[in-house]
């Protein structure tokens, strides 16, 4: 069995893969002061909700944009599963995926998942929009190539900026709006974040689309991409298991044996 774990700026994603198919998948705020100790008696707490044997777990792939998480997760595999685990950017093993852009070293390990997982996953030339913290859309050729993209502040994090700097304006939900021109300050601030990133999702997919000048599939995933799934005009499927999968297809890739 596999443990994979996806930790981001924001959650982490915990999965547990049997060999056939993902039995286990659990969700915590990401918090890099946290110890392979405290990882450990909340994940064998849930495991034991339910009824997952942690025992059975050979093996472990991790991919982090939180350095400061990565002593912690990589003692949590040793201590507790007592499995060397793999890191996502750990030069020494395989990404998969050729990377075509100037600084293949700056690219982030969750975006390589995103990208083995999409290339897996659909056919031909994409573009993977990933909604968290920052919003990231990606363009995977069609051979599996990594070929660039684009990094914009994530909805979150713009509406908490809004909030921050605005003394009178609220913290509000992210939901679609009745209509666009809002009646009340809420209403005018769920309109303006809501249909703001609807059109910087389709503009800027267009604008991809029109200098790429091949035809793409969208895939959206991350956490709040579903919000906008039946919005945009221009996302053509929502995978919200994207990243997990790509890190079964990392795990497998480097596995020896």
């Amino acid at each position: 069995m596999l443990l994979a774990i996806d930790v981001g700026n924001t959650n982490t994603v915990f999965g547990v893969h049997d060999g056939k198919s993902w039995v286990n998948q659990w969700r915590s705020a990401t918090d890099a002061t946290k110890t392979a100790d405290d990882h450990a008696a909340w994940l064998w707490r849930l495991a034991d909700m339910y009824g997952a044997d942690l025992k059975k777990i050979n093996g472990c792939v991790i991919s982090t944009v939180v350095p400061q998480a990565v002593f912690n997760f990589r003692n949590l595999a040793r201590r507790y599963l007592n499995i060397e685990p793999m890191f996502i950017g750990d030069p020494n093993l395989k990404t998969g995926l050729e990377i075509r852009i100037r600084r293949p070293e700056q690219v982030g390990a969750d975006r390589l998942v995103s990208a083995l997982g999409a290339h897996k996953a659909y056919p031909g030339n994409l573009i993977v929009i990933d909604s968290g913290t920052a919003t990231t859309f990606d363009i995977v050729a069609g051979d599996g190539a990594f070929e660039g993209g684009i990094i914009s502040p994530g909805i979150n994090l713009s509406m908490k900026a809004l909030h921050d700097a605005a003394a009178q304006l609220p913290r509000i939900a992210i939901q679609r709006p009745a209509q666009v021109i809002g009646q009340d300050t809420v209403s005018a601030m769920q309109s303006g974040v809501f249909w703001g990133y609807i059109d910087l999702i389709d503009g800027l997919v267009r604008r991809i689309k029109a200098e790429y000048g091949k035809p793409m599939t969208v895939v959206a995933t991350g956490g709040v991409a579903s919000l906008f799934e039946d919005a945009s005009e221009t996302i053509d499927v929502y995978d919200q298991d994207l990243l997990i999968r790509g890190l079964l297809e990392f795990y497998r890739l480097n596995k020896k044996g």
